[in-house]
């Protein structure tokens, strides 16, 4: 079996966020790769990892990065399918305002979809709607993840009904 989808983190310290991708993708059956790599650190690792993605079979990149998060733009330099990228807040980043900038700010010929700040599960729901274009059984299993987002809605508000205050109005 081949990995569909590769996440990759600058570092360990970005685990705990990437870790929701690769908690989405088990559960939707997704086989997926997951590595460390530093687009600082290791930039030939990098790169080499990048251009040979596609043959190993990966259709979409999930890329997180805190700080100066150049990863994803560097993967997606060199990759030609969908980099995803993850802006995660670390300890040494602006209250994550420059990891999302660094992700965000791409130029033009050289695009990354970028998630909200720590957006890991977003990003692997995204990457499975992509999947889920060329794969019938994964578009079941989609449309029965969206449906479940629903029906929790609908268990708030009966939950909501119950709720009694003075002015409370409860007219729908």
């Amino acid at each position: 079996m081949k990995p569909q989808v590769s996440i990759i983190m600058g570092s360990m310290s970005d685990m705990p966020v990437m870790e929701e991708a690769a908690r989405f993708l088990d559960q939707m059956e997704i086989p997926f790769e997951m590595n460390a790599l530093s687009a600082h650190r290791t930039p030939d690792k990098v790169a080499e990892y990048a251009k040979s993605a596609s043959q190993r079979g990966v259709k979409v990149i999930i890329a997180g990065a805190g700080g100066a998060a150049h990863l994803p733009g560097v993967v997606a330099a060199y990759a030609q399918i969908p980099v995803i990228g993850v802006p995660v807040k670390s300890s040494q980043s602006l209250s994550g305002l420059d990891s999302i900038l660094s992700i965000l700010q791409m130029p033009s010929g050289i695009p990354v979809a970028t998630m909200a700040l720590d957006g890991a599960r977003n990003a692997a729901i995204f990457a499975a709607r992509i999947l889920s274009l060329s794969d019938k059984d994964l578009a079941l299993k989609m449309r029965a993840f969206h449906e479940t987002l629903g029906r929790k809605v609908e268990e708030a508000n009966e939950k909501i009904k119950d709720i009694q205050y003075r002015f409370k109005i409860q007219d729908h």
